[in-house]
């Protein structure tokens, strides 16, 4: 009988054990939560929906713009979005996420001064306020330009719109900036690139789709490095080489040399005959004759009538003066 009563009690020993156990820890765990309800919020984790809405800004919250593309860039991680003050007491409104954010930083100080500067060539004639959003990845930067599986490699930024009627005004305009953007160019590469694009944007409700590149992108560029300080060489220097070597163009640029091994030169071609065209007439010219020429598809014959309606000259002498404009910029 000594052996049961020595085994109860231990047993009995045991279970108060367990029991004083079992109170010293809920009394441990109490006072641990205690302990974390009185910290201050800054100390504590904070779930992942919290951090992707800490980083947009009050007003950017309210933003119409920024509801238009949150489920298209939800997906990619946290949001980053902050009004900027553009022309003509507008706002405009950067996105992005936070790997992204020397980008964004440098795009939020250069919207203002871009803005400025396209309505200096264009006139105020257009929004002054945009949508600029840079792409995490390049699924999302296709997605975000509609363009699928069509986007080039090559192409750091685009700008797209809703489709519009003739006469009316576009709207659910956005410039997207790739993903490498930042890698491939330095802050006056982004700058200029900014601008390019913004110029698409203030152009758009008065340019036509098939109308000529050599134009469109062309005016896009001269609006781009206007003011900057960039030389011919600077700008141009596959044309430069070219024009060194007396390899000069014998026509005005189609649409197609705008793709392929030759596009960089082709760029730089449009480029330089929207900087003779201010050179040698002048920039009020040159927007009128934008105008014009972006207004339809057009033809040789009807390039040809719209020259010498604004500038006085026929094609072919066109041609022929700017390539000796070209041969004085090299010297």
């Amino acid at each position: 009988m000594s052996g049961v009563r020595r085994l109860r009690a231990w047993w009995s020993a045991r279970r108060r054990f367990e029991f004083c156990l079992t109170v010293a820890m809920m009394v441990a765990l109490t006072g641990f939560c205690g302990a974390l309800v009185m910290l201050p919020n800054s100390a504590l984790p904070k779930p992942h929906a919290a951090q992707a809405t800490e980083a947009v800004g009050q007003a950017a919250a309210t933003d119409p713009r920024l509801a238009e593309v949150r489920r298209s860039i939800e997906p990619f991680g946290p949001i980053l979005a902050h009004q900027v003050a553009t022309g003509d007491g507008q706002q405009s409104l950067v996105v992005g996420h936070p790997a992204q954010r020397i980008e964004i930083d440098i795009l939020e100080r250069e919207l203002a001064a871009a803005t400025t500067a396209v309505t200096e060539v264009w006139g105020p004639d257009w929004a002054q306020s945009t949508l600029v959003v840079v792409a995490s990845s390049p699924s999302e930067f296709a997605g975000l330009v509609h363009a699928g599986a069509t986007m080039s490699a090559e192409v750091a930024a685009a700008s797209v719109a809703d489709p519009f009627a003739p006469g009316t005004r576009p709207t659910g305009q956005r410039i997207v900036f790739s993903p490498d953007a930042g890698r491939r160019l330095d802050p006056d590469g982004l700058r200029t690139l900014l601008r390019h694009e913004l110029t698409h944007i203030a152009t758009r409700a008065e340019t036509r789709d098939g109308a000529p590149l050599w134009m469109l992108e062309g005016f896009a560029d001269y609006t781009a490095h206007r003011g900057q300080g960039h030389s011919f060489t600077d700008i141009a220097p596959t044309l430069t080489a070219q024009t060194r070597l007396h390899d000069l163009p014998d026509n005005l640029p189609t649409d197609t040399d705008f793709t392929g091994p030759n596009a960089a030169a082709t760029y730089e071609q449009a480029w330089s005959i929207c900087a003779y065209i201010a050179d040698k007439y002048d920039q009020p010219r040159l927007v009128d004759l934008y105008r014009r020429i972006a207004a339809a598809e057009q033809t040789p014959a009807s390039e040809d009538q719209i020259l010498q309606t604004v500038l006085g000259i026929n094609r072919a002498d066109f041609i022929a003066d700017w390539r000796n404009w070209l041969s004085t910029q090299t010297v």
